[in-house]
């Protein structure tokens, strides 16, 4: 049975919620149902009994507004991409579906997933049991109206609760063997007579990805504490940087169970909690860390067997699972593919031609710490009810099921609180020392396969074994501030340096990103004109400030300014540009931002390109300035400069557009402009787009779930917005109200109490029952 109601009045709106609690309280024992109580922007506030209740709610409401997008993502969790849509196809990240599907079904074994659902407690059970209950609810009533022109096919199924678990582990392996899909799908025995063809593109497109990974699931957050907060209590910012499609695309709700727990935020597809987020005494945030999840192993073969290995001078065979995919063909027709899957004991086999080769001497083994995070949504449905920075801490220490993210958080007593607490190898620096070639450096972390001395050691305390324990990982718990934007947790607060970690953990004595030096930048400026106010974490965000411009922009006008000879003519339009553009990344800012990124893209990696050079001891203030008096930088400066007028005319771009014609999101056949722009310029609202054929950039990640939190003496009060709306369904009125309102750098109240909630002008009520004849729908698979 489905109630639905819209209440005109905020009288009628009380009367109906009060009758609606009196018919709750009196519902017959064991019925599960959910009032969602939609406000402003279709924002969802779901109200439940129990966590099956909840759960039922949260997926009826994630479907009334993302149905397609989820059903999507369970095929391709399923590995089931290229029995419906063909082998050759791609999914949203860019990668073709025969290796998704290699992937996912090595990933999402029933075995592994039925582990997972086993290690779960009662509660997170329930939660996602409802979740899938409640999605199924909705998928049956939209059939019966007709499915959106995106989903209409027979991959549109109900779902189990083993789906949701197989969501969750491809977000617990996005840090790890996630980013290695095309490695582990491709890895060949050495042949002896012809070396395997590798899909060159392939490889290309997953180094980009590779390379991305922390643009696209980068993030910003402020935690301001009492002695530096306008009224004595804590602050937070949150701007995590994630995809504005496909699983990593952020949903906003409010949770409440009466009683037990009351929490507003945004969540990941699939997951019936509040990822980032606030309740009546705490509000938190997560940045992507730097922290390394995985390690790789360098196997010495067998001479006699490429598929042996030697450890401890043994030889041992590789386990070979194969993996069995369904495949389209072109006439329609579904044939069985099957693929050999080789692992060692430290995890599967990885090849990466010309990076990790698997020849007759060597291979490499991937070993993941989060593949056995089956911790992960115990964790975040614990931080949703702690009330005390002290619980939350608490909590961490106690499951340690964070996965590859830190975690910044205030209280309402003006306490902030910094934790670098994921699930990272536990190699120590020694380890590390003796077990790996210097020569491969720190980016990834090759050990030593064939010396059982180098495996991870085990701490008793730790959550699981072969992870660091909580205690031996960085955090810092402050009055006046801690930020961070995904570099090292080294300089969360320069008061009170995070040093001496292993390399895995944090690696200090490392050039800041140029988000955190704008971030420690504002932060001092702000901290000489009084006390921060909501307006100024905001504006950090808003203002679009190129941080980078203001360390290198007297150079480039020196430049242009000076002699350019024969080019002079044709760099005149382009020197014009830098000096009359503003230094920010805002709709009206003009073209010069476009030629300022590809002229500092092009130098990115020219040795001694800074007129003063890092220095440790003063990490906030350098690198800065460009040594145009050296020829070589000149030079370099010079042909990235005609190379952008060349990149620019082929655009179409002329002296007079503007950045907020040029960059844009496009949903339902509408285009948004939308400010912001390249993280890597130092600009704190990071936008990440691509380059279209008409020469527009389209936004495919960047600032996604914005909330600024404050609190009083009543509780919580925040602002925010998501920049890409709550619905995925181009024809859905919330597909872009909130990114409207983005591009306008429009916050808005984000409704928590009782009162705020039946306030709303929007306010609607739908109340949703799971009859036993629905729940007996939800599909095993």
């Amino acid at each position: 049975m489905t109630i639905s109601r819209q209440l005109t009045g905020l009288t009628f709106a009380s009367v109906f919620f009060s009758l609606s609690c009196s018919a709750h309280a009196l519902s017959p024992a064991g019925e599960v149902s959910a009032d969602i109580r939609r406000t402003a922007f279709g924002v969802p506030h779901i109200r439940a009994h129990d966590e099956r209740g909840l759960g039922f709610g949260i997926g009826y409401a994630y479907a009334q507004d993302n149905l397609c997008l989820l059903a999507n993502e369970i095929v391709t969790v399923n590995g089931q991409r290229s029995r419906y849509f063909g082998p050759d196809q791609f999914t949203v990240e860019e990668r073709e579906n025969r290796v998704s599907d290699v992937f996912f079904n090595w990933l999402n074994t029933p075995e592994a997933v039925d582990t997972f659902w086993q290690a779960q407690p009662a509660q997170v059970r329930d939660l996602v049991e409802g979740y899938a209950a409640g999605y199924n609810r909705y998928l049956d009533e939209r059939r019966q109206q007709g499915l959106p022109q995106q989903c209409q096919g027979e991959w549109v199924r109900q779902i189990a609760p083993q789906d949701l678990v197989k969501l969750t582990r491809r977000l617990l392996v996005e840090g790890g063997v996630g980013q290695f899909a095309e490695a582990l799908a491709g890895a060949t025995p050495p042949q002896a007579t012809a070396a395997v063809e590798h899909d060159r593109q392939a490889y290309q497109l997953a180094d980009a990805r590779q390379q991305r990974f922390a643009l696209d699931r980068g993030s910003n957050a402020v935690a301001v504490g009492s002695e530096r907060s306008f009224n004595g209590r804590g602050m937070l910012l949150a701007n995590p940087h994630f995809p504005w499609v496909g699983g990593m695309r952020f949903y906003q709700m409010h949770l409440t169970i009466p009683g037990k727990l009351d929490v507003m935020g945004a969540a990941l597809p699939g997951l019936p909690l509040i990822n980032i987020g606030f309740n009546q005494h705490l509000a938190w945030t997560h940045t992507v860390d730097s922290s390394k999840h995985f390690t790789l192993y360098r196997l010495q073969l067998d001479p006699k067997d490429s598929t042996r290995y030697l450890l401890d001078g043994k030889s041992l065979p590789m386990n070979k699972q194969t993996v069995t995919v369904q495949v389209k063909q072109a006439d329609g027709q579904v044939v069985a593919v099957s693929r050999d899957i080789y692992s060692s004991q430290f995890g599967p086999i990885v090849q990466w031609p010309g990076k990790l080769d698997w020849d007759k001497q060597y291979a490499y083994s991937l070993r993941d710490a989060n593949l056995e995070n089956d911790r992960v949504l115990n964790q975040w449905y614990a931080m949703n009810q702690t009330s005390t920075l002290q619980q939350l801490q608490d909590s961490v220490h106690k499951i340690q099921g964070i996965p590859w993210v830190n975690t910044l958080a205030v209280d309402d007593q003006g306490q902030t609180l910094y934790m670098n607490l994921s699930v990272v190898p536990n190699v120590s620096a020694d380890k590390l020392a003796q077990c790996s070639d210097p020569r491969t450096g720190t980016q990834l972390i090759v050990l030593d396969g064939s010396n059982s001395a180098c495996a991870w050691d085990v701490d008793p305390h730790a959550a699981q074994k072969g992870i660091y324990a909580a205690s031996q990982l960085p955090q810092l718990l402050r009055k006046d501030f801690v930020q961070h934007s995904n570099d090292s947790a080294w300089l969360a607060n320069p008061a009170q340096p995070l040093s001496g970690f292993s390399p895995l953990i944090s690696q200090d004595g490392q050039p800041l990103g140029w988000r955190s030096r704008f971030a420690l930048d504002r932060l001092a400026t702000l901290s000489k004109k009084g006390p921060l106010a909501v307006k100024d974490l905001q504006h950090m965000v808003m203002d679009d400030q190129v941080y980078l411009a203001t360390q290198v922009m007297p150079d480039l006008l020196k430049f242009c300014a000076a002699s350019l000879g024969a080019n002079a003519q044709a760099l005149k339009p382009l020197c014009a540009s830098l000096k009359a553009w503003d230094g920010r990344a805002n709709l009206d800012s003009g073209v010069g931002l476009v030629h300022f990124h590809n002229i500092m893209q092009a130098l990115q990696d020219l040795p001694d390109l800074w007129r003063v050079a890092f220095d440790p001891n003063d990490a906030r203030h350098t690198p800065r300035g460009l040594a145009i008096e050296q020829p070589v930088v000149a030079e370099a400066l010079r042909e990235a400069m005609l190379a952008s007028v060349e990149s620019t005319a082929k655009m179409g771009l002329k002296p007079q557009s503007r950045w907020g014609d040029i960059q844009v999101v496009s949903s339902g056949g509408q285009q948004t402009p939308i400010h912001g722009g390249p993280g890597t310029l130092g600009i704190y609202n990071a936008i990440q787009s691509v380059p279209r054929e008409d020469g527009k950039f389209e936004v495919v990640s960047g600032t996604s779930y914005l909330q600024v939190v404050t609190f009083d003496e009543n509780g919580p009060h925040a602002q925010g917005l998501l920049a890409f709306s709550l619905s995925s369904d181009p024809a859905s009125k919330y597909s872009r109200d909130q990114t409207e309102a983005f591009s306008k750098k429009r916050w808005s109240v984000l409704p928590f109490t009782e009162q705020q909630i039946q306030a709303d002008p929007q306010y609607q009520v739908q109340t949703v029952r799971e009859t036993p004849g629905n729940a007996g729908k939800v599909a095993a698979q």
